[in-house]
């Protein structure tokens, strides 16, 4: 989403699918070429100034069951556990879920995402429902609700400079500049893998609590009952003559 001052204007439309399609070997994972190169410059000038650069990423979970999760109790809040588990990735500072520090300064008319009815099964993982917009990143209430489950992490940059800040000796209580250690300029990209594997370790979690077994077998057989179970309470009914 964001390296330096290189960013994407929304990151709210990049897809799943434009997300999944990133090749393995993609050194900023970033869906737009021309944002990508400017990621780039924006390290390559940290680097000739020997300084660092932080950043955004963002992690999507598609297809994820409504109802992960509880609102009953504060630390079974879905949303609460994404974001102590990618905050406990180092040099990680902030934490949004949806459109994140942003809501902040919008009306409620454009935060809040409105549910229509969809006779084509619906754009989420609930039949029958779609919603336009997911600025509510997935989860409402401590709850997925079947939208694509949106995470985002904000990365400070490295703090081992090429140019050392001043600092305190402390053996002998003097000025003294910080240390020079071989160090990367930008971590972002790899935030964003560790990232990844944050929230699917939270999200197995969570399908577990819900749906129980002690094989895949049964874990997915229990998944399945429960989507026929959704498509028979709000699939569309046909109409009677």
């Amino acid at each position: 989403m964001r390296i330096g001052p290189a960013a994407l204007a929304d990151p709210q439309a990049v897809t799943f699918a434009q997300a999944r399609a990133l090749a393995a070997d993609d050194d900023v994972r970033c869906v737009d070429g021309e944002v990508a190169t400017a990621m780039r410059r924006a390290i390559d000038a940290a680097k000739e100034a020997g300084d660092t650069v932080g950043g955004t990423v963002e992690v999507i979970a598609h297809g994820v069951p409504p109802g992960l999760g509880s609102h009953v109790q504060w630390d079974r809040k879905l949303d609460g556990r994404l974001a102590q588990a990618m905050m406990s990735i180092p040099a990680i500072k902030a934490v949004g879920i949806g459109r994140g520090a942003d809501v902040g300064a919008l009306p409620g008319s454009r935060v809040h995402d409105e549910i229509l009815l969809a006779p084509d099964g619906g754009s989420g993982t609930v039949p029958g429902i779609q919603r336009p917009t997911n600025s509510a990143g997935g989860l409402e209430g401590g709850v997925t609700n079947g939208e694509d489950v949106r995470v985002t992490a904000v990365m400070k940059p490295i703090s081992t400079l090429m140019k050392p800040l001043r600092s305190v000796d402390l053996a002998t209580m003097t000025e003294s500049a910080a240390a020079i250690e071989r160090s990367d300029v930008c971590a972002v990209p790899a935030a964003a893998v560790v990232g990844e594997a944050m929230v699917a370790l939270v999200l197995a979690n969570a399908v577990l609590e819900k749906f129980g077994g002690d094989t895949l077998a049964e874990i997915d057989a229990a998944c399945r009952r429960f989507a026929a179970s959704l498509h028979a309470r709000l699939a569309p009914q046909p109409e009677r003559a």
